[in-house]
């Protein structure tokens, strides 16, 4: 079994929602069988990579960064997608956190990274803010840890 976790974006374009979908098929197609994702199931990109690994027949986990985070952290437009993402999930995770807070973000990708053998990032090839818990500070832990990545920005993608 291949456990891959992801990190990404969450401000896709509505128009960049099916170049990564595609490009995310792709990248896990050769894992087909023998898959298991890691998500926090946020908007965007970690919820384009659940939905794959679940329609590759892949099993799903979802990390969820803290106790609060469903009521207080899920905006209504994304709240039917994460309920779904996490009914489907073959186990899902609450960490300690009682709120939802930029440590409950880095220990969740803490963990993602602890548990997975390799990491998909929805990208676009910015430098870490500085504020920790993003997409390129994960990638920076990973690199750091010698983990393998595949990087996913397809020609066309954007933020919004």
């Amino acid at each position: 079994m291949t456990i891959i976790a992801v990190t990404g974006h969450m401000d896709l374009t509505s128009d960049s929602v099916p170049l990564v979908r595609e490009a995310l098929r792709e990248t896990l197609a050769p894992y087909t069988g023998n898959l298991t994702g890691l998500s926090c199931i946020a908007k965007g990109s970690d919820s384009l990579f659940a939905d794959v690994v679940l329609e590759l027949g892949g099993s799903l986990v979802a990390v969820i960064p803290s106790r609060d985070y469903r009521e207080n952290k899920v905006r209504p437009d994304h709240a039917a997608t994460f309920d779904r993402l996490t009914s489907l999930a073959t186990d899902v995770v609450v960490l300690e956190h009682e709120s939802a807070s930029r440590a409950a973000y880095e220990d969740a990708n803490r963990m993602l990274l602890d548990r997975a053998d390799r990491l998909v990032a929805v990208w676009n090839g910015e430098p870490p803010t500085g504020k920790g818990g993003g997409t390129a500070d994960t990638l920076v832990e990973a690199r750091a840890a010698g983990m393998p990545i595949d990087v996913v920005w397809p020609e066309g993608a954007a933020r919004g």
